[in-house]
């Protein structure tokens, strides 16, 4: 009875009770972005220019700055450009496209704060999935880099694409392809747990440019020993040479290190042919990326996906509804994934020009990449926090100098993310809207930025509780050199009467007298600075009604 009313529910919702195990993807998209945290040649400046140094790094360098679209020729000018732009809030496009200073209409356009670069020797990726597997090659539609102005941070993007392939490939793509190095071994056979058998990046004429090496398990054990750092894979180094990982011996200017798990966020769209048709635990499968099974039967617990819906799907244009402008189509995130699907049969949901998969590839593309660029950014301070404070020795003067520079920097930093980056919403189109609500809610994005921000006046409350302390010492200490002065004060102002007659002294005799007054004068000053505290603590002693004479005067003669 209770699978009859699960099946009534999924018929109901657009969803297959019992699909095909043989489900044919028409179009599959994946785009996978991998940010890292950039470490800086010199730690003193407040600022480097990571994108200027990678692009005076040589001809050997594969990476070229793209062009910005905006300041092109106008009549090249494309409308999609047009679409994506926007589809943003104001401080979002300034932030993603620049804006123009001054107020006359010919005023020199400010740059944004996000550089582009792009290779363009890779052209394609062949996968084999498991042992035995036949290998599934998926063309390359571009590998970005980004950088962002005044942020320790860099975004990879891989987007791949391929038509007529299997929905148990997809699935299996979606779940190994992007991982920088392995869980684990399996025991009997080696293979890498989780991870592809073999992966290799191809150039346009099918040369291998760069293989996996995830089987090469001696290697990964000995870098975590000998760095405590995960080793990255080889095609995942290559793809970012002249990048180089921080904990490794590999020279390079440009250093970085992973901000986030091993697994890489990812974006799907998903295209299902005719005759094919998603049942729950397909749904429930590239929502999480969880890999390939049975179409009938769940991934995980019924209780754990009671609220599947509710929670990670965003079904505004998904149902039973033939009626809309949007074709039917179920977008989902669990946080590190954002998955869409739709029929590979409907024109609009495939256009690359106007429909969802134009939408998918840019502004889609932008809320995600948004959304983890806070993420990683809020990672990235964390790290740096840290790193501070394991540093700091409250007892070390030099300790405490250095902890006031670092939170100093943390602070002007985090305030010009928080200033130029930070948005709670990017777009006032309710998709656009909606998509980054739900990504930033599995990301838990607020709650890590209350923690920073926290951690951030910790440290400026322990700087000002310990700067009050240090001027709070100095007053005690000249209190103390003032008070024992008015002796000296009150003699040399009675000698000034006149009471004896050295005005007609000769002057080598009165310069004799001056030295002989100036310099136990000072040695006197001196002694009473660096006995200042003692002397502070005999002069609390002896203002104090309640204590004995007799403790008072021995402290008194012990000083």
């Amino acid at each position: 009875m209770l699978d009859e009313v699960r099946s009534e529910t999924a018929a109901g919702s657009g969803i297959a009770p019992h699909a095909s195990a043989d489900t044919r993807v028409g179009q599959f998209r994946q785009i996978l972005i991998w940010p890292v945290e950039l470490m800086p040649p010199n730690p003193e400046p407040s600022h480097h220019d990571f994108a200027a140094i990678l692009s005076n790094l040589g001809q050997d360098n594969p990476w070229k700055e793209v062009d910005d679209e905006f300041t092109c020729d106008p009549k090249d000018f494309q409308e999609r450009h047009y679409n994506e732009f926007v589809t943003f809030l104001p401080p979002v496009q300034r932030f993603l496209y620049g804006g123009r200073i001054g107020r006359s209409p010919g005023s020199v356009s400010s740059e944004s704060p996000v550089k582009t670069f792009r290779r363009t020797d890779v052209a394609a990726v062949r996968v084999q999935l498991t042992p035995g597997a036949a290998p599934i090659e998926l063309k390359v539609a571009h590998v970005d880099l980004y950088f962002f102005f005044e942020i320790d941070v860099a975004i990879l993007a891989l987007e791949l694409y391929s038509e007529d392939i299997g929905l148990a490939d997809v699935q299996d793509v979606m779940f190994r392809l992007g991982r920088t190095h392995p869980a684990y071994w399996e025991k009997d056979t080696g293979v890498a747990g989780h991870c592809p058998v073999k992966v290799e990046f191809l150039s346009s004429h099918g040369d291998v440019l760069a293989a996996s090496d995830y089987e090469d398990r001696d290697k990964f054990l000995a870098q975590v020993c000998a760095k405590r750092a995960a080793r990255v894979s080889a095609h995942w180094q290559y793809l970012l040479h002249p990048l180089v990982p921080h904990h490794s011996d590999h020279p390079g200017a440009l250093r970085y290190k992973q901000l986030e798990y091993y697994r890489m966020p990812q974006m799907a769209l998903i295209a299902v042919k005719a005759g094919s048709e998603l049942t729950r635990a397909d749904y429930v499968r590239l929502a999480f990326a969880s890999g390939p099974g049975d179409c009938s039967e769940l991934p995980f617990s019924q209780r754990h996906l009671e609220d599947f819906e509710e929670r990670y799907c965003y079904d505004r244009y998904f149902g039973q509804h033939n009626e809309i402008e949007w074709p039917q189509s179920r977008y989902m995130s669990c946080g590190h994934a954002l998955v869409v699907t739709g029929s590979a049969d409907n024109p609009f949901f495939v256009d690359p020009n106007h429909g969802c998969l134009n939408s998918f590839r840019h502004e889609h593309f932008l809320v995600f990449l948004i959304a983890h660029f806070h993420k990683a950014s809020l990672l990235m301070f964390s790290d740096h926090l840290t790193g501070a404070m394991s540093r700091l020795d409250a007892n070390n003067k030099s300790a405490i100098l250095a902890f006031r520079a670092a939170s100093r920097r943390a602070l002007q930093t985090f305030l010009r993310f928080t200033h130029r980056y930070w948005f709670h919403s990017v777009s006032n189109q309710t998709q656009a809207h909606d998509i980054f609500a739900l990504c930033r809610r599995h990301l838990d994005i607020d709650r890590l930025y209350d923690d920073i921000r926290q951690e951030i006046q910790e440290m400026s409350e322990f700087l000002e509780n310990e700067a009050m302390r240090r001027q709070s010492d100095t007053v005690t200490r000249l209190t103390v050199v003032t008070t024992l002065g008015l002796v000296g004060t009150t003699v040399t102002g009675f000698l000034g009467m006149n009471l004896l007659d050295w005005a007609n002294q000769s002057t080598p005799w009165r310069l004799v007298a001056f030295s002989a007054v100036l310099v136990p004068t000072i040695l006197l000053t001196l002694i009473t600075i660096a006995k200042s505290r003692a002397l502070s603590d005999m002069m609390e002693s002896l203002s104090d009604g309640s204590a004995n004479w007799f403790p008072r005067l021995r402290r008194k003669m012990r000083i």
